[in-house]
């Protein structure tokens, strides 16, 4: 399965829905700048990026993240949490959307991480349109894109899994903007 995933990830351009570790995402190789553009017309995002998913500090420094940044929350991976960091490399603004900062995450899934080893990091965004839930099948996944994306991998329904926890650091404090599959209060983290 991870073979032809690959190689539909590998197509210059190409988009997808799948399940990432923790709901369905629309996936863009986040090398290929087309496929990244082409999810962001998509998912009707402007000054909204999505998040980076990777399968090691080494593939997020390789794509332009500064080592000092990677370094002072790796503590977090793998795992279901999205670190907002500043992403400053002008080679990054095509990801970011002008924000100068993205949320990246390394998954806590060995089947995930085998893939991102092989295409290389992944930008992704809840599978579903603007103000509508995201896909919980992938049945539902299609009716909202229909032909729009170039492929849909169907990883079983996933109701009631929730989306990544969404923290930034600030002055060593931890800021959550979103809480979701793993609960962040204060200096505690639990899944």
């Amino acid at each position: 399965m991870f073979d032809s995933l690959t190689d539909q990830l590998r197509q210059t351009g190409a988009i997808g829905v799948m399940l990432t570790d923790t709901v369905y995402g629309v996936v863009a190789r986040a090398a290929d700048q087309s496929a990244v553009a082409r999810l962001y017309e998509l998912k009707k995002r402007d000054a909204k990026p999505g998040t980076l998913i990777a399968a090691n500090l080494e593939q997020l420094e390789e794509l332009g993240f500064k080592h000092r940044y990677l370094k002072a929350v790796e503590q977090f991976w793998p795992g279901a949490v999205s670190v907002i960091i500043p992403a400053a490399d002008p080679k990054l603004a095509y990801l970011h959307q002008s924000k100068m900062s993205l949320a990246v995450r390394i998954p806590d899934n060995k089947d995930l991480q085998n893939l991102l080893q092989q295409t290389g990091p992944l930008l992704t965004s809840s599978a579903n349109q603007p103000a509508a839930p995201p896909a919980t099948t992938i049945e539902q996944a299609q009716k909202y894109f229909g032909k729009e994306v170039d492929f849909y991998i169907d990883g079983g329904d996933v109701s009631g899994r929730q989306p990544s926890t969404i923290i930034r650091i600030i002055d060593d404090a931890i800021e959550v903007i979103r809480q979701g599959a793993v609960t962040i209060d204060g200096d505690t983290i639990t899944s």
